[in-house]
């Protein structure tokens, strides 16, 4: 869950329910692979559910667990902090010796 990718995961479902390859766009730069391990990991965490359609495409869908809700509220929470303290961190790194 504390995987880059997994917090971006998190974060992506936080509100709504995407298919994989939405989930893909919405995470610049994870690969297929690493996605598919990300959601793998979350799932067996009890994080993420995942419903498979029998149609034809086949068509999989991933939400939020309601521990998994709970858990991206509090990361939710950590990465807006971090974003309006970035230039502050960032000033900070740049005065160190």
């Amino acid at each position: 869950m504390t995987s880059r990718w997994g917090v971006l995961v998190l974060i992506a479902l936080q509100n709504e329910t995407h298919r994989f390859g939405e989930l893909r766009r919405l995470i610049g730069g994870v690969s297929e692979r690493m996605l598919a391990q990300t959601l793998q990991w979350l799932e067996s965490d009890g994080l993420v559910d995942r419903v498979a359609l029998n149609v034809v495409p086949p068509h999989v869908e991933y939400s939020l667990t309601p521990l998994g809700q709970e858990a991206t509220e509090k990361v939710s929470a950590l990465a807006d902090w971090i974003e309006s303290r970035l230039p502050s961190i960032l000033a900070l790194k740049r005065e160190e010796p």
